[in-house]
């Protein structure tokens, strides 16, 4: 698939003194031409989360643009060199520096997403007013929603809503895999969007679909979000990517050809079978 994208960024410090998130492509350096793009929320404290979550975005970013194939492989690939770097960075102390990790790749055959941790990322149609897709959070509270132990709400007022259980660190004794999702279901109109947590701390699915369905412009969502958010505690980023134009969407022609033939060959399949038994003259 060939795509035509606009993108859009939030990248908001609000209530904190240090910004411990980190977005690829960095802030403000992002074309419509770019077709990577990553949001790391940082933990360990002043400066220990900001430097994870840079390793990791320039270490990821790296090799998985070195590369035209992206697959499982290649992903853990990055991973594995994105934990090297962080292992040589490791300072020693106690509390370790970590990382969530969100990732969207498009390329020829749709889209690429991968995550570690609680930031997200989703697919969104406004024109079936939907959500598509949404990575499942590793965290405590989304663990124990799963097992019916609390309810979505209780989670989101949870004092454990922060505890994740999958973090990018260094020195780890068992390294984490990303969940991968893949699709090839895109259409014009549709959004991606990868966010840290902090963007969702007063806000629904609901409320984002809401605003991701408005008739306005990319930058009227932004602005909205950026609202709704600017009360929130914690720093968050975000980036929207709108898909303004596919090529190679749905069936090809060479698809469209084959499945015509299919259905050809099931209706003569089918008249066979019929005047064999006598229904059909």
């Amino acid at each position: 698939m060939d795509f035509k994208i606009t993108q859009q960024y939030i990248y908001e410090l609000v209530k904190r003194t240090n910004q411990e998130d980190t977005i690829y492509p960095s802030p403000g350096t992002a074309t419509d031409n770019d077709r990577l793009f990553m949001v790391c929320d940082g933990m360990g404290g002043h400066e220990n989360g900001e430097v994870a979550s840079r390793i990791v975005c320039k270490e990821m970013s790296r090799v998985i643009l070195s590369h035209d194939d992206l697959d499982e492989s290649m992903i853990q690939k990055a991973l594995d060199a994105a934990l090297d770097e962080l292992d040589r960075n490791d300072n020693g102390k106690e509390k370790k520096m970590g990382t969530t990790m969100t990732m969207l790749m498009l390329h020829a055959g749709g889209a690429t997403i991968a995550h570690i941790g609680d930031s997200r990322v989703y697919h969104i149609r406004p024109s079936e007013n939907r959500i598509l897709h949404v990575t499942s959070d590793h965290s405590l509270v989304n663990d124990l929603v799963k097992i019916g132990e609390l309810t979505p709400e209780e989670a989101r007022n949870s004092v454990q809503k922060n505890v994740i259980t999958r973090a990018m660190m260094p020195n780890m004794d068992r390294r984490p895999k990303a969940d991968i999702y893949s699709t090839g279901d895109i259409r014009p109109g549709d959004f991606f969007m990868l966010c840290s947590d902090g963007m969702l701390e007063q806000m629904e699915d609901k409320n984002l679909l809401f605003i991701l369905s408005r008739d306005n412009t990319l930058d009227k969502k932004a602005e909205m979000l950026r609202e709704v958010t600017k009360d929130n505690r914690d720093n968050h980023s975000t980036y929207l990517i709108r898909i303004d134009d596919v090529k190679g969407n749905g069936m090809n022609k060479e698809n469209a050809t084959a499945r015509s033939n299919v259905k050809k060959e099931k209706r003569c399949l089918i008249k066979r079978f019929l005047k064999l038994i006598g229904l059909n003259n």
